[in-house]
């Protein structure tokens, strides 16, 4: 399945952005695009309700868009166990035509990575037959190594403890060498075999194919000696008996790891310095991918369609490393630079779901009753039922008609959602200002202005204390020259600004008030139509 879109609207979002992002994300999906509704923050209380009203889960939050290891990694992982037989190792290779294997337990936490390197070390420092002893192979390796077939004995998980020999002289010189717990290969001599099983044997290994005689299997059986037929020629088999030596034994057990959340911009030095070819990525000890270094050199980015904001400052974090293929907003051009022509629906509307909307039905495309809930609530929402000055008679005839499909009064859910909007019940100073904060340049000034509407704006205003005292220190930790809270009644179509910072004459000359960290301003609703501008407009005068 091919990558997700992302429609996913401004930090700290609105009701207008989460319910744009879910409604613009069902219109793209109507189209045949893989379109996932985001978002680049916490939910406040006002958007929960709607959510909850309607039984929608929220978008999937992305904290950021920066290249990350889980990005550029590959989840289908061809592994191999520490258990298992270098011979198995390479038919693993060669089927999957990968030139380096992790190596994991049972329950898939790493133990170590080999590569053809290691293979090749291993090769031109190969240990002879007779100490195959000492890199800890069992016979059930020796058993699949040489595709051999049980013909008696158990409990092939022991160790070999003596030597590997070929039976190839005269037997009375063959029994000169071969001691109690050898292996020996052997063709079809009868006698042969006979003779090395007196010698007291771990294992016989008959090649050729050939079949083991009864009275060979039952003098075997007697002393509790293993019997493997091979269906290769002692030449070939005591080739390969070599690479029944277990991957553990060659595994690179030092690896370089990473964390699926670890940023491609963290991990490229460590990859530069080490130069491997590939790299597991585990979470919690378990894997979970591979990168491979020559996947690192161009990441593939993430494509985004921004809604209800253009402005660099208002969007997800790294948004400069994601594709931005589209724009459908309603605010200000806020400067945002895109690497190619890109879509941009753009209009002077109160709400970004207005225009969401109205795509639906000029592309003959249904809403569904939820969704057009959903995108209700947004309108609602953006134009405080549509006392905002911004509010336009587009949003009123759109929020009529997703009312009558959705099966609801405009009034009286509108109210529900206000009223859900208005609770600040269990809200810290810190919930209050974050609610529905946006950054703004304003000439040389860094701006962040954010806005609530309430019913009962005293419940607020008494907090003011520790509303000021957070927003310095928000102020402070990140750079801002000033930070506003916009307190807006709704019942009285006014707000208040508790602010803090520098210069106050900003303030002052936008709105021509005096006032020590508070102004209260009638038939102020809107912070993109009635705060913004005349604060722009000031900046200019005064830089």
């Amino acid at each position: 399945m091919t990558k997700p879109v992302y429609v996913i609207g401004h930090r700290n979002p609105d009701t207008d952005s989460i319910c744009s992002a879910i409604g613009y994300a069902h219109l793209k999906q109507a189209a045949g695009v893989n379109a996932l509704a985001a978002r680049a923050g916490k939910i406040n209380a006002e958007t929960k309700f709607v959510l909850d009203y309607f039984g929608v889960k929220p978008p999937v939050l992305i904290s950021d868009l920066y290249p990350k290891a889980k990005d550029i990694m590959t989840s289908r992982v061809v592994t191999a166990y520490p258990w298992q037989t270098l011979r198995e190792l390479g038919q693993i290779m060669l089927a999957h035509n990968v030139k380096s294997v992790p190596v994991v337990d049972q329950d898939d936490k790493l133990s170590g990575i080999v590569s053809v390197g290691d293979l090749a070390k291993r090769y031109f420092n190969e240990l002879e037959m007779q100490n195959l002893y000492e890199a800890g192979v069992d016979f059930a390796g020796v058993l699949r190594t040489l595709s051999g077939k049980l013909a008696c004995g158990e409990n092939l998980e022991r160790k070999i403890t003596g030597r590997v020999r070929i039976a190839a002289a005269q037997t009375k010189t063959m029994l000169r060498v071969i001691r109690p717990g050898d292996v020996v290969l052997v063709g079809d001599r009868i006698t042969a075999q006979l003779a090395v099983i007196e010698q007291g044997i771990a294992c016989l290994i008959v090649t050729g194919n050939a079949d083991v005689d009864p009275a060979v299997k039952a003098a075997a059986q007697s002393r509790g000696i293993i019997i493997i037929e091979a269906p290769y020629d002692t030449y070939t088999c005591a080739r390969l008996i070599n690479q029944s030596i277990p991957v553990s034994r060659v595994m690179q057990r030092e690896v370089v790891t990473f964390k699926p959340d670890d940023l491609v911009s963290d991990i490229k030095d460590t990859i530069v310095a080490t130069r491997h070819r590939n790299y597991p990525v585990l979470k919690n000890g378990r894997l979970v991918g591979l990168i491979d270094r020559d996947r690192l050199i161009r990441p593939e980015r993430e494509q985004i369609i921004l809604v209800d904001h253009n402005e660099r400052s208002q969007a997800v974090e790294g948004i400069e490393e994601a594709h931005i293929i589209e724009i459908i907003d309603h605010h200000r051009l806020g400067g945002l630079e895109t690497g190619e022509p890109i879509f941009i629906r753009h209009d002077p509307v109160g709400s970004t779901a207005t225009i969401v909307a109205n795509m639906h039905w000029h592309r003959n495309i249904e809403i569904p009753p939820v969704i057009a809930g959903l995108l209700l609530a947004a309108v609602i929402s953006d134009t405080v039922m549509f006392k905002s000055p911004t509010s336009t008679d587009k949003d009123r005839e759109t929020a009529e008609k997703l009312a009558k499909i959705a099966g609801l009064d405009v009034r009286d859910f509108g109210i529900e959602v206000l009223r859900a909007g208005s609770n600040i019940r269990g809200m810290t100073a810190a919930d209050i200002v974050h609610n529905d904060l946006k950054e703004f340049q304003m000439g040389e000034y860094h701006v962040a202005i954010g806005q609530i509407s309430v019913m009962e704006p005293q419940q607020i205003l008494s907090l003011a204390g520790e509303i000021t005292a957070y927003m310095e220190n928000l102020r402070s930790k990140q750079n801002y020259d000033l930070v506003i809270l916009m307190v807006t009644d709704i019942v009285q179509e006014a707000s208040t600004l508790i602010y803090t910072g520098y210069p106050v004459s900003l303030i002052k000359a936008a709105f021509h008030v005096d006032g020590d960290g508070q102004v209260t301003l009638p038939k102020v609703m809107s912070r993109k139509k009635q705060v913004v501008p005349p604060m722009l407009a000031a900046a200019r005068e005064l830089n």
